[in-house]
C-alpha cells in the first residue's frame, strides 16, 4: 500500500481518527453518520488514488478527496454552530483540514506538472 508513507493520507486517517473517536457515545446518529462518511472519504480516496495507474485516474481520486474535505469542514462548522462539537476541537479539525487539502492540490499540481 503506497499511500502508507503520505503525509496526507497519514494526516488525513489521524483526523478521521479523532472525528470518530470524538463521536463514538454521540447519539445524534444522522449528523454523526453525515460527518464520519465524509471524513472516512479523505483517506480512503487519497489511498485509492495513489493504487491507480494512471495519473488521471490519480487525480480524479484526489479531487474527490478535496471534496470531501470541504464537505467535512462544512458539517464540523454547522457541528460547532449547534453545540455538538466545541469549538477548539472544530476548528483544530478544520485548521488541520485546510492544510490537507493545501497538500492535497499540491499533490495534483506535482503530477501534472510530470506529465
Amino acid at each position: 500500500m503506497k499511500c502508507k508513507s503520505l503525509d496526507i493520507w497519514k494526516r488525513s486517517s489521524r483526523t478521521c481518527s479523532d472525528i470518530f473517536v470524538y463521536f463514538k457515545e454521540c447519539k445524534e446518529y444522522g449528523f454523526k453518520d453525515q460527518l464520519t462518511r465524509s471524513a472516512l472519504s479523505v483517506p480512503s480516496n487519497i489511498a485509492e488514488g495513489v493504487e491507480k495507474i494512471s495519473d488521471k485516474d490519480t487525480i480524479r481520486f484526489l479531487d474527490i478527496a478535496r471534496g470531501s474535505i470541504a464537505e467535512a469542514q462544512t458539517q464540523i462548522y454547522i457541528g460547532m454552530r449547534v453545540g455538538y462539537i466545541d469549538s477548539a476541537t472544530g476548528n483544530e479539525w478544520i485548521n488541520e483540514y485546510d492544510e490537507i487539502s493545501k497538500m492535497v492540490t499540491s499533490f495534483i499540481k506535482s503530477i501534472r506538472q510530470e506529465q
